[in-house]
């Protein structure tokens, strides 16, 4: 029998596995990875600093204990160059295999800034484990006590790196165009919050502003900023977002959008194919608006629909609220931002309980739709999570 192929090795293409073989003892699985295959956490990567980890401690299994865990053929160091839809056929550098189903986990990019300056090919991103083992490497050269290091974006991804990094002793500045960290998602009061705790962690924020070149200084490297400042650092890490990955897609003429376009049972436009996790783009509600979403939440629920789907029982994807936590021990934040077609014409309302803050967003009819809280705990957040859809 022809197997299932999962081309990817990060958590989507895992959790997939597992979900199939606990559905189907006998089912054929073929993972497909142009890495080692091991497995990790990736939202690990931006607190492991603090924690002193290095990157092979972060790696809970290897491709062989996964390999042997849920009954698949891992073939790992392997690229895919095409994938022909009409014959079922994955070409690799190892070969070409056909498939019954095909599914597509092969996540998401660093979206790479258009630098200029003879030091920009430094700049460094942090996406997977190896290139968390570069920046470690890179930070600690002669395991000196701290380093300098200027983050590009202070969103989620830039500021959790920012709080781990200070917190090692690093110190840190962090540089967006932004007038507070975390503005794109979050609720002015919490990022007010989350500006303050940051400084007094001691990093030095640098906003409103942009890297405009970047250049060799005396050992060091000079960051020259749009407002004219100049930065000076070790490192420089860019962390100013992700997109879904859709290189192999194009190549096999599937409908592509800022995602894989999916259906409600995760297919994409073409037959026995099918897209999980960050490279795919879900339909996101019943009007048919669809977005990525790059969280652990959908990923799971997602999995286990596929899951079903795959071995014979057609399940749709019922994507839930579920809250973004964000790593910031220094102001640690819970989140479930608005839909975006309700931003414009919807509210922000903000409460203060003692020292906590919580933020509750409405639409245009007054039906509550997003929260914020901080500092969060599991009580208030999941009396927010019931409130939702209620009316204010």
């Amino acid at each position: 029998m022809k197997p299932i192929i999962i081309i990817g090795a990060g958590m989507a293409a895992y959790s997939l596995a597992r979900e199939v073989r606990k559905l189907d003892k006998s089912a054929e699985l073929l993972i497909i990875t142009a890495d080692d295959g091991g497995f990790y956490s990736k939202p690990m990567l931006s607190n492991a600093f603090a924690q002193k980890k290095v990157a092979a401690q972060l790696i809970s299994q290897s491709s062989a204990q996964m390999a042997e865990q849920i009954g698949a053929d891992i073939m790992t160091k392997t690229r895919v160059n095409a994938i022909d839809t009409a014959r079922k056929v994955v070409d690799t550098s190892n070969g070409a295999f056909e498939y019954r189903q095909l599914v597509l986990a092969v996540g998401a990019q660093p979206i790479r800034l258009n630098l200029v300056g003879d030091a920009s090919d430094r700049v460094l991103s942090v996406n997977h484990i190896d290139d968390y083992a570069t920046f470690r490497a890179k930070l600690l050269p002669d395991l000196q006590a701290s380093a300098r290091v200027a983050i590009l974006g202070a969103g989620l991804i830039g500021c959790e790196f920012a709080d781990d990094l200070a917190a090692h002793g690093h110190t840190v500045t962090l540089i967006d165009p932004n007038q507070l960290p975390l503005a794109a998602l979050a609720p002015q009061a919490l990022c007010e919050g989350l500006h303050a705790a940051l400084t007094a962690r001691g990093i030095n924020l640098r906003l409103g502003t942009t890297a405009s070149s970047i250049d060799h200084a005396d050992g060091a490297i000079k960051i020259t900023l749009s407002n004219g400042e100049v930065v000076v650092a070790d490192v420089v890490l860019s962390a100013v977002g992700l997109r879904p990955d859709l290189a192999l897609a194009q190549v096999a003429q599937l409908t592509t959008g800022r995602g894989i376009m999916v259906d409600s049972h995760g297919r994409t436009s073409a037959a026995d194919v099918y897209a999980l996790g960050d490279c795919a783009e879900y339909r996101v509600d019943r009007e048919g608006r669809t977005s990525p979403l790059p969280y652990i939440a959908p990923i799971l629920t997602a999995a286990r629909a596929i899951a079903k789907t795959l071995t014979g029982d057609d399940t749709e994807i019922d994507l839930k609220h579920s809250p973004v936590i964000v790593k910031t021990p220094s102001y640690p934040l819970a989140l479930i931002p608005p839909p975006p077609h309700t931003v414009a014409a919807g509210r922000w309302e903000t409460e203060l309980d003692g020292a906590t803050t919580i933020c509750r967003f409405f639409d245009a009819q007054g039906v509550m739709v997003g929260f914020g809280v901080a500092p969060q705990e599991a009580k208030i957040r999941q009396a927010l999570m019931a409130a939702l859809g209620t009316s204010a």
